[in-house]
């Protein structure tokens, strides 16, 4: 998380999203800004939604609005200036306060969590739950989302996208605002 609060602190609005890496394979071909929004749009998804059986942040706190953002999705969909674009939407400030809304309401969930839920399964009902919210989009890049999710258990939502996901994302951001102070 201090890596991503740095951001805050040392990019400005042109750097986060701007996309160095635009023509090649990997996490670091995105912008900071999508990155973030990646992040805590699936974490959002992930805690509330299927583990939680609740309300996201998202809409409980009207960030689609706040965030000035076109789309509700995680933004698995989006390619290239898609990106860029995207992107160059989003409101910095509101995306933060979004960031550790969403920090704090996982945290909260995962304290509160008897350790006996670790191996449960996303429910058939879950599922349907996420599908009919259009979070994770229709397209080939983004769909196979619910099918990964929903064949986990929570140790393993926990473990992905909790974890390994901020990492994966956190260090291509890293890449991306090296490039850019180069």
């Amino acid at each position: 998380m201090d890596t991503i609060i740095s951001f805050k602190n040392e990019l400005s609005a042109d750097e986060f999203a701007a996309i160095p890496f635009i023509n090649v394979d990997g996490y670091h071909s995105k912008t900071i800004a999508y990155s973030l929004w990646h992040i805590f749009r699936i974490e959002d998804i992930v805690a509330h939604t299927l583990i939680n059986g609740d309300e996201q942040v998202f809409f409980l706190g009207k960030y689609k609005e706040r965030i000035n953002s076109p789309t509700v999705t995680t933004g698995n969909e989006l390619v290239k200036n898609e990106i860029s674009e995207f992107s160059k939407q989003l409101d910095i400030n509101e995306l933060y306060a979004y960031i550790f809304e969403v920090k704090d309401s996982t945290e909260k969930i995962l304290r509160e969590m008897p350790f006996e839920r670790l191996k449960e399964k996303i429910s058939a009902e879950r599922r349907e739950v996420l599908q009919n919210l259009n979070v994770v989009s229709n397209d080939d890049k983004a769909v196979w989302l619910i099918d990964y999710w929903c064949g986990k258990d929570i140790r393993g939502l926990i473990q992905m996208p909790f974890s390994r996901h901020w990492i994966m994302h956190t260090e291509a951001s890293l890449r991306i605002a090296n490039k850019i102070h180069k």
